[in-house]
């Protein structure tokens, strides 16, 4: 019956509820928000020098708030809306309709709520690198960058390709993506890490099973610091971009690589026409990454996760397509048994499981 399957879906959306009331509250979302409405209301808050920061931060809180008290008093309404048209059917394919926007609004909500780090609003810089294994890890490196891809388009993001180094008969050594659009780090930090895959390898001309490691390195742009080079520490290098990409790509010398000798960082990028182009976005991946290390170097712990992520082994999360399907994320347990959904960019539940099981740490 309609209604029993509404009680069912009532149920599923409680857990959702629970998560962002958790959150909301451990935020201090609604404390906040009171203290800076009195604050804006105040006579001399125009004659403030921080009225514009304020402003934003209070506009921020006040969309989070009334979105906060719809969602609950929606839900909270919600059983008595089913009891009262219990025996209606049609009314309660209404409440049916009403239910599938609430719930969709509600996980819409979670994840937003959820990216609160300092970070979380910026583009980034994805990183993809073959482990150990030659053309099989290679065409999984390739797999997954059409994966990350495919997501960006799912979230309406800007992927760019900056950089890509073509594996040895197939797939990819290593590739980089620029990702513009908001919360783009916030939603990809939790994919940095060791990524494994488990099939039978069509390279293999005895159709026997193989496990490929990738590696995936993200990282925050930030646009706004003003982080300070000395171009004497700088190695710059220029050559002819590989792969596909037009005669002029292909006959020019405009890919540039670029060395920060006193940390060894190497960020090279070729997907543009021109060598100032290529230089500036190698220029900004390269401020980016010494931001990361800056902020790694202040917190130790940090550091110390950091450094566990990237070592092979330690994967976060197993694609397994033989002898069985299921994608598995070590750290929250969430599992998918549609591998193909998965790696054409149906990346979000992994992504809110993250999310979720990170915020109560």
């Amino acid at each position: 019956m309609l209604y029993d399957d509404l009680q069912e879906l009532l149920k599923s959306l409680s857990t959702h509820i629970q998560t962002i009331t958790s959150s909301y509250k451990q935020q201090e979302i609604n404390n906040r928000y009171q203290e800076l409405q009195k604050k804006t209301e105040h006579e001399e808050f125009w004659k403030s020098s921080d009225q514009a920061k304020t402003l934003k931060e209070f506009q921020h809180l006040k969309e989070l708030f009334n979105n906060y008290n719809a969602i609950v008093n929606a839900y909270q309404e919600a059983p008595d809306l089913l009891n009262l048209f219990k025996d209606d059917q049609n009314a309660l394919e209404q409440v049916q309709a009403d239910l599938k926007k609430l719930y969709k609004h509600t996980i819409e909500f979670k994840v937003r709520l959820l990216l609160d780090g300092p970070d979380d609003e910026s583009n980034c810089f994805l990183s993809i690198n073959a482990g150990a294994g030659g053309t099989e890890s290679q065409d999984w490196s390739e797999i997954l960058l059409r994966m990350y891809i495919r997501f960006c388009e799912r979230e309406k993001f800007s992927p760019q390709l900056i950089d890509s180094q073509p594996g040895e008969g197939a797939g990819i050594k290593s590739a980089t993506l620029y990702i513009k659009g908001l919360n783009a780090y916030g939603l990809l930090k939790g994919e940095q890490g060791i990524h494994r895959l488990v099939r039978i390898s069509p390279f293999d001309a005895n159709k026997r099973r193989h496990t490929s490691f990738a590696g995936v390195m993200i990282v925050p742009e930030h646009p706004e610091v003003d982080i300070v080079i000395d171009p004497t520490d700088l190695r710059i290098d220029t050559y002819r971009a590989g792969g596909a990409g037009g005669q002029h790509v292909n006959k020019t010398e405009s890919a540039v690589r670029i060395t920060h000798l006193p940390t060894n960082i190497v960020v090279q990028c070729q997907n543009e026409r021109s060598q100032g182009q290529n230089k500036e976005i190698a220029m900004r991946m390269l401020k980016a990454k010494l931001v990361q290390r800056q902020k790694e170097e202040q917190d130790a712990k940090l550091a110390a996760v950091e450094k566990k992520k990237i070592e092979w082994g330690s994967q976060i999360r197993s694609y397994v397509l033989a002898p069985y399907k299921m994608v598995k994320d070590h750290r929250t347990n969430h599992e998918s048994f549609q591998p193909d959904l998965v790696l054409d960019g149906e990346l979000i539940d992994f992504i809110e499981a993250y999310l979720v099981t990170s915020s109560s740490e």
